[in-house]
């Protein structure tokens, strides 16, 4: 009896990949480093790095659902997962603070930038900027829509509606494969290229970071369809699912901001292209 469990809490088992992680992303940044500045290995460390996250990333959420499948996530221990999301979802929110206080210190304080920027945000540099009101405004509408088929797939699943939850993930996931093939033509038809001044260089930043998250946030809702069609989320155990819906909700606020102020107020009077 000195090994029976009388408690909620869910005891790991030893895992390699919390540590084959931590050095795969390590890796991982060095070889962008390397990369970035043109030096021998770039390519290779890069490569070693992105495959060990890769793997990881695969390994240890199979893991997770594997123990979700087991019952080892209780309500206990799902309230301390969500816990954990609701922390990563505040340190990505840092993570864009750090790109929209740029934005603001060049665009509030361009005679500090003068012999850089001229004086003027958008910068002299910038012959036209995005029409907000053409695709920025389309993706904004995309995004919107997104955020409501996802609520529609959450409360389908909460009342056991297993075909609706699989209708409302199905067009969730087209609409953000959407978004990113229409952010991928307007970069592609841009007027302006990537650095050579602040506006550039923060615009494709902060719009290709939220870029990248919308594509991280599509593959998280395509695993969670994979796993609806497993039959693997019932109405009281769907976490994962649930951090899923979080992250693309966050997904829709962040652009919200950033075509207001980046994509409006950003470039307010100059030229449209």
């Amino acid at each position: 009896m000195a090994g029976t469990k009388n408690h909620d809490y869910h005891i790991l088992p030893t895992d390699p990949w919390p540590l084959i992680g931590s050095i795969s992303a390590l890796t991982f940044t060095s070889g962008m480093v390397l990369f970035m500045h043109d030096m021998a290995y770039g390519h290779l460390v890069l490569g070693l790095g992105l495959a060990g996250l890769i793997a990881t990333f695969f390994s240890w959420f199979s893991n997770i659902v594997k123990e979700a499948q087991a019952g080892d996530h209780t309500p206990v221990v799902q309230l301390h997962m969500r816990y954990g999301m609701i922390l990563f979802i505040a340190s990505e929110v840092m993570f864009f603070v750090g790109w929209f206080w740029s934005w603001f210190d060049f665009a509030l304080f361009p005679s500090q930038l003068a012999e850089v920027v001229g004086g003027q945000f958008p910068p002299k540099g910038i012959e036209a900027v995005m029409d907000p009101f053409d695709l920025p405004l389309l993706n904004t509408m995309i995004l919107l829509c997104s955020g409501t088929t996802v609520t529609w797939a959450h409360h389908s699943l909460i009342h056991g509606d297993r075909e609706g939850l699989k209708k409302g993930l199905w067009l969730t996931i087209l609409l953000g494969i959407l978004f990113s093939a229409i952010q991928a033509y307007e970069y592609a038809h841009a007027p302006f290229a990537f650095g050579g001044n602040t506006y550039s260089s923060a615009f494709y930043m902060a719009t290709g970071f939220h870029g990248f998250h919308v594509l991280v946030g599509t593959i998280f809702l395509i695993v969670c369809l994979r796993r609806t069609y497993l039959g693997h989320f019932t109405p009281r155990q769907h976490f994962g699912f649930e951090a899923a819906a979080w992250y693309w909700h966050f997904v829709d606020v962040v652009w919200l901001f950033l075509f207001i102020t980046v994509y409006i107020w950003g470039g307010w009077g100059a030229p449209i292209h």
